[in-house]
């Protein structure tokens, strides 16, 4: 398909490791009023070749430019799925990995101070396939700090547990060295340390957004978020 690019972007929000698509609830009720076009598709978080083919082949269905939004791992979803369309006008990351040529998500974990996730009690949601999932318990203490307990409870049981080896999986080259990229970086953030999220953020030269929040930031500082969006959907040429 060939983009019909006199076409308002649409923002494709991918939810990352340990949710759904229902963290985005928010953000995409903003955007939709403000009448940004929104889709929010589910990622298996199987590996990183697999979800970046299956949110690609979500993106060359969208007739306009796009503006791919990735959190946590789906940063380095987003960066891969762009890679051979023409679709994409701009990439934001939130608290997201932007990994470059040949690195892992491990790899930015383990360059910087543990983030307390480090120490987390992982479950072993189908031991088989080697997935992992956050405790309850974890989930409301390290992902969704601070948000009201009947929406901790939902979004954790919510979540989609991830394939351990996704977490090992090599980055090719990223989109983001050749796109206009933006990145909020949640400065509470007990998954994934402040401070590696400033570093990607200035590696690929980020309009950067700083929200004083948790690892769930879609759902505390919806509007936030948003505003990021809006402003990244707003620099097409």
């Amino acid at each position: 398909m060939h983009p019909n690019c006199s076409a308002p972007p649409t923002a494709v929000l991918v939810h990352g490791a340990f949710a759904d698509t229902s963290i985005w609830a928010e953000v995409s009720h903003l955007l939709d009023s403000a009448g940004v076009a929104v889709r929010t598709p589910a990622v298996p978080l199987r590996g990183l070749a697999q979800d970046a083919a299956h949110l690609r082949a979500v993106v060359r269905d969208i007739d306009g430019p796009v503006v791919l939004v990735g959190h946590d791992y789906s940063g380095a979803v987003i960066s891969q799925a762009s890679a051979g369309t023409d679709h994409v006008v701009a990439l934001c990351y939130v608290a997201g990995f932007g990994l470059d040529d040949g690195e892992c998500v491990q790899d930015v974990m383990d360059r910087f101070a543990p983030a307390p996730v480090a120490a987390a009690g992982f479950t072993a949601a189908a031991p088989a396939f080697n997935e992992l999932r956050l405790s309850d318990e974890e989930f409301a203490r390290l992902y969704a700090a601070g948000l009201p307990p009947g929406q901790v409870a939902a979004l954790s049981a919510a979540q989609r547990p991830i394939a351990r080896a996704a977490l090992t999986d090599r980055s090719g080259p990223p989109a983001w060295a050749a796109q206009p990229c933006w990145y909020a970086v949640t400065l509470a953030d007990r998954i994934v340390h402040p401070t590696a999220q400033r570093f990607m953020a200035q590696r690929m030269a980020a309009t950067e957004h700083l929200v004083d929040a948790s690892h769930a930031v879609a759902r505390s500082h919806p509007s936030a978020v948003a505003a990021m969006i809006q402003e990244a959907a707003g620099q097409r040429e």
